[in-house]
């Protein structure tokens, strides 16, 4: 049984991953936001901005890389919804494979996908003054953070291309997960914030993620942010299956 999962899960994902290759220009456009959003920052809020000795870039780059992926998962809902409403599930049922490699097809599509888009915006970055001493083992340390969100919020976007009505729905829920970044410590110290904004920002995950990365990037100790950052990935990517799982049984039952 487990053979069998994983041998249709690789082949549903080998077709997820020919349409974005047929379609390079959604990787593209996932990165072009973050870019744009980064170049504006550096170019024209970031001197108004103090972040002590780090230069702005440096300090903003973490929150960049979370708008990358809040932009990419709603491509992963939007495909999710359009296979459903393409009758493709259905006709999966007719056939002998497992019934949760379609999610974790669409899953694995998102990851790669969004690997591919974090390698252009940190290749901007670097040209545009982005620079770090962390090793190796640092870099593979931020990827497996950043890897980890991808999947938590992956996993949210299977519920939303689930659950939508319509395809602008399906795509829609990621707006808010793109704007988190702003109200934390990506763009700027929480503590030049109201203390009302303060609180939310020191509170929500995004500030603890970001705040890890950067320290690794920074190769300062990372502190206790670091378990806070993982238990909100960890937390919203069990619960965020749990849910997705329920969903799906119910939509295709």
């Amino acid at each position: 049984m487990t053979a069998h999962f994983f041998g249709d899960t690789a082949v549903l994902t080998g077709r997820s991953l020919r349409h974005i290759l047929r379609s390079p220009d959604t990787i593209i456009t996932t990165a072009v936001t973050p870019v744009a959003i980064m170049a504006l920052f550096v170019f024209v809020f970031g001197g108004a901005i103090d972040t002590g000795t780090t230069s702005y870039i440096d300090y903003m780059l973490p929150g960049i890389l979370l708008i990358t992926i809040a932009s990419g998962i709603a491509y992963t809902a939007y495909r999710l919804f359009s296979d459903l409403q393409g009758g493709i599930f259905e006709r999966f049922q007719s056939m002998p494979i497992a019934r949760s490699s379609a999610l974790w097809a669409h899953v694995l599509t998102s990851l790669a996908a969004n690997v591919a888009s974090l390698v252009i915006v940190v290749g901007v970055a670097l040209l545009l003054g982005f620079r770090t001493g962390a090793s190796v083992g640092d870099w593979l340390a931020v990827a497996g953070m950043l890897i980890l969100f991808t999947l938590a919020l992956t996993w949210v976007a299977v519920i939303a291309g689930l659950a939508a009505k319509t395809v602008d729905g399906a795509s829609a829920f990621s707006y808010p997960l793109i704007f988190l970044p702003f109200v934390s410590s990506a763009f700027a110290p929480t503590d030049t914030m109201p203390a009302p904004v303060a609180w939310f920002a020191e509170n929500q995950p995004v500030t603890s993620i970001v705040d890890s990365i950067r320290s690794v990037f920074a190769g300062q100790p990372v502190g206790p942010e670091l378990w806070v950052a993982l238990a909100w990935c960890v937390g919203i990517l069990v619960v965020a299956y749990a849910i997705a799982m329920v969903v799906y049984r119910r939509r295709i039952s």
